[in-house]
């Protein structure tokens, strides 16, 4: 209703409008407001949507298949990790060659072996010599030549299961390490009787000898020998002493192959702690780097062979073995030659690093027939001593 130019709204006070083209310019004004109010308020807008974190929901249904893979993933990848390699056999069409002489035994798998000294037709001492850790039957030990020609002295070398040129073999055990060196002595017609030397983690297999093939024994050495920390006759707390006396990288690899062998493969080749593997090192003192600096003036032949036909067949199943569960102790073994018709002797350097004196003390005290000698002076590698290679010889053959 138009009243001298006032709009009235409902009751509302008036409204005054000047002339019709205020109304046009009051409407333009209020739609640029309008305009600039929205487009503030769509930026603040755009904002706080920018701000807000965009939350993602896995459908309910999703989450058990996605876990379910995730696990089997991760079991995958962990069987992958703790499973050995197939061995590459010797022969075989991806395998190394055969160089070496071997034997067949009667369950088909082969051993290679070496011989030296005087030929065994005219030997007085036939003596059979067991490589320890990373060796083989290319291992040159400097006994004297002289003595050898006068005592007329054979050996016989021979690569241990999985090592060197001699088949893999799964089912190695402590027992199979004696009745491989009864099986090579009757194949190589050494005779009846033979002497026995283990160096290292070659003497567990004496211990076997000693319990399973004793009448096949004329005398038996153990030089710088593999001790086992958890054989029941040694006192807890003694076993519990030595094994702390190693470094630790060594300490929970025997543990591992002990009580998880399964777990052992995927130990040695990790990187993420240390381990007999990648610490080896830590075994050796001054007197042992002065003889690795002598050898490697000269390197003797065949290391390359050593591991050839895979690392888990030779050294890892070679600790797993040696610190299995027995099936005997050899605390309790009984003096093979009561009558005094031979002799067993442990060689134990004091300074030894890998293999701690107090277990080898304790145990000749227990078992007194066996005669201990402890070099003052010397590490874990005295064997390649030419005067420690003549004593253990003289004492083992001449009393």
């Amino acid at each position: 209703m138009r009243n001298g130019g006032s709009l009235s709204l409902g009751g509302s006070s008036p409204l005054v409008l000047s002339n019709p083209s205020d109304c046009a310019l009051e409407k333009k004004n209020w739609q640029w407001s309008s305009r600039k109010v929205s487009a503030a308020q769509a930026r603040a807008q755009t904002r706080k949507n920018k701000a807000k974190p965009t939350s993602f929901q896995l459908p309910s249904a999703m989450i058990g298949p996605i876990a379910v893979a995730f696990a089997v993933g991760l079991l995958g990848w962990a069987y992958q990790a703790m499973k050995p390699p197939a061995p590459k056999i010797c022969g075989s069409p991806n395998g190394p060659s055969i160089t070496s002489t071997r034997v067949k035994l009667s369950d088909g798998r082969h051993l290679a072996y070496r011989e030296s000294g005087v030929p065994k037709e005219e030997a007085k001492y036939k003596i059979i010599v067991i490589h320890g850790y990373d060796s083989s039957k290319d291992l040159d030990l400097p006994f004297p030549q002289e003595l050898i020609e006068e005592l007329r002295i054979y050996f016989l070398f021979f690569d241990r299961a999985g090592y060197g040129e001699s088949d893999p073999y799964p089912s190695r055990s402590v027992k199979s390490e004696a009745f491989d060196i009864q099986e090579l002595a009757d194949l190589l017609q050494i005779g009846s009787k033979f002497y026995v030397i283990g160096i290292s983690m070659g003497a567990y297999p004496v211990w076997s000898c000693l319990k399973y093939i004793p009448h096949r024994l004329s005398g038996a050495s153990l030089v710088v020998p593999f001790v086992h920390y958890w054989w029941p006759g040694f006192p807890a707390n003694l076993s519990r002493t030595a094994l702390g006396k190693l470094p630790s990288s060594f300490q929970w690899s025997f543990r591992i192959a002990h009580y998880a062998p399964w777990l052992f493969y995927w130990w040695m080749t990790q990187t993420w702690f240390p381990s007999l593997a990648t610490d080896a090192a830590a075994m050796f003192n001054n007197h042992d780097w002065e003889i690795l600096k002598r050898l490697s003036e000269a390197p003797s032949v065949g290391q390359e062979k050593i591991k050839q036909q895979g690392v888990y067949e030779s050294l890892h199943r070679d600790i797993l073995v040696g610190y299995s569960n027995w099936e005997f102790d050899p605390t309790n073994i009984t003096n093979p030659f009561p009558e005094n018709e031979g002799s067993v002797h442990i060689w134990q350097a004091y300074e030894d690093k890998a293999i701690p004196f107090e277990l080898h003390r304790y145990l000749s005290k227990k078992l007194p027939w066996i005669h201990y000698h402890e070099v003052p002076n010397g590490g874990h590698l005295i064997f390649f001593k030419s005067d420690i290679c003549d004593a253990i010889l003289r004492a083992l053959l001449l009393g």
